[in-house]
Parts: structure tokens; C-alpha cells; sequence
């Protein structure tokens, strides 16, 4: 019975890691509602998939924008700060890119919509392990 038991909780933890849900925040950015998904939560070290659902006041997505998406680290002593950005490109309705964070440590992450001549951004924090 005890080895069932053990046998059981491995199991669930197996899965639980196996099932672990995306690190998702909700912004908004002007009008826009902006959902972001990475794919692994905490975010790692190294690549991190990211896909951003833009929808308009109305509920409809947003296709039709250009999206850079901004990731930073604040200098600290005895390191500069860290400044990268990558394009997301529009798959469906969602805009995906790729995000190599270079070390551990406390992220900021812009994700730029540009629409007719129109630049709104969505801002929030991670912390890489």
C-alpha cells in the first residue's frame, strides 16, 4: 500500500509538471486589451516562446499591428544594463516571438503596438530563473 501511495504522488507531481500552465498577465495599452502568454512558468534562462492576443475596444483582434516586443534588465553594480527587443510576428490572431533572457533576475518586458501611425504599449515585470 505505502509503495501505491509514493507510486501516486510521483505521478501527480509528474503531471502537474507536465500540465503546468503558461505565465499569463492582462494589460492594457491605449484602447487595446493585450493578453500575454510565455511558455514556461517563472520564465528560465535562455528562450522563452511568447504570444500576444490584441483585441480593440470592440472585442476584435487586432491583426493588423506591428508588435516589437522590448525586454530589458536595469543595470546593476558592477553589470550595465540589458536592452533587447524582438519582432512578433502574426500567426492567426496571435503575435509570437522569442525572448533569450541572457541571465537570472528581475525582467521588464514592453510589448509595442503600432497601428495607423499609432504607438501604444503594454508593460509589465517578470523574474527568470
Amino acid at each position: 500500500m505505502k509503495k501505491f501511495l509514493i507510486f501516486s504522488l510521483v505521478l501527480l507531481v509528474c503531471a502537474g509538471i507536465a500540465f503546468a500552465k503558461d505565465y499569463e498577465v492582462n494589460k492594457k495599452a491605449g484602447d487595446y486589451s493585450v493578453n500575454v502568454k510565455i511558455d514556461k512558468n517563472p520564465p528560465v534562462v535562455g528562450d522563452n516562446n511568447i504570444s500576444v492576443e490584441i483585441k480593440d475596444a470592440s472585442g476584435k483582434y487586432v491583426t493588423d499591428a506591428k508588435v516589437i516586443v522590448d525586454y530589458s534588465m536595469p543595470a546593476m553594480p558592477g553589470m550595465p544594463a540589458m536592452n533587447y527587443k524582438t519582432d512578433a510576428a502574426l500567426k492567426g490572431n496571435e503575435y509570437k516571438a522569442t525572448m533569450n533572457l541572457s541571465m537570472s533576475g528581475p525582467w521588464n518586458i514592453a510589448i509595442r503596438i503600432s497601428r495607423a501611425g499609432k504607438t501604444s504599449t503594454a508593460k509589465f515585470s517578470i523574474d527568470a530563473r
